[in-house]
């Protein structure tokens, strides 16, 4: 199988936006989740938005992606309202990363048809890659529990000040959601051997073709995580 990663501000291509929100709402709902904060539609007209969406090479349809959304005054980071609605002390925590270039790794989806082949994984890890071009210092995340694990993979640390040692209810009483961060692009001190190799190529060559091996056998990517 062969994916295109192709990374654009969120302003600049409203179709793709679109196809991102679709997709996504419709993993949501397989889960029997209606809607949440990340996947409303406010982000698509939000300047410091930047999406990257997996395409099939063969007719470009959606088929998983990741926003990196820079903190302004414009539009608080998703996790700040979610978490907000269970542990007010989120604001602490972006108040003790004041002064640095914030961001958020969030709305992480693929769609069923790809799912073990480890794509998440290497969304994720690119996120991160455009997050460190983008010259961010923090990033969050707010992982689902099949995701906790991948994201300490990748260098993220869970943010144990916040809820029950990290961990809410969220977005829904019966699931549990990780508040997480990572405060060293540029070293990613850590993640995983693998992982960090995977992600300082990505940062190096952010286009490029490669051939990645996953749980289900070797994948494509064609990398155009460059932003125009």
């Amino acid at each position: 199988m062969s994916v295109i990663f192709r990374a654009f501000r969120a302003i600049d291509d409203e179709e793709s936006c679109q196809k991102f929100i679709v997709g996504h709402r419709m993993v949501l709902e397989m889960y029997g989740i209606a809607m949440i904060t990340s996947a409303t539609a406010q982000w698509t007209q939000h300047k410091n938005t930047y999406v990257i969406l997996a395409e099939a090479s063969d007719d470009g349809r959606a088929l998983g992606g990741v926003r990196v959304q820079i903190a302004d005054d414009e539009l608080p980071l998703p996790i700040v309202k979610a978490v907000g609605q269970v542990d007010e002390k989120i604001h602490e925590v972006i108040n003790m990363h004041r002064g640095k270039r914030m961001a958020e790794a969030c709305g992480l989806w693929n769609a069923k048809e790809i799912a073990g082949y480890g794509y998440s994984f290497f969304i994720l890890r690119s996120a991160i890659a455009l997050a460190y071009h983008l010259k961010v210092d923090s990033l969050f995340a707010l992982a689902a529990p099949v995701t906790v694990n991948m994201c300490l993979n990748a260098g993220f640390n869970i943010e144990t000040y916040l809820g029950n040692n990290g961990f809410f209810n969220y977005p829904k009483l019966d699931l549990v959601a990780t508040a997480m961060v990572i405060n060293d692009l540029g070293v990613m001190s850590n993640s995983t051997d693998v992982d960090r190799a995977h992600i300082f190529e990505i940062m190096k060559n952010p286009d490029h073709v490669a051939v990645v091996s996953g749980p289900k056998g070797d994948v494509t990517i064609d990398y155009r995580l460059s932003i125009k």
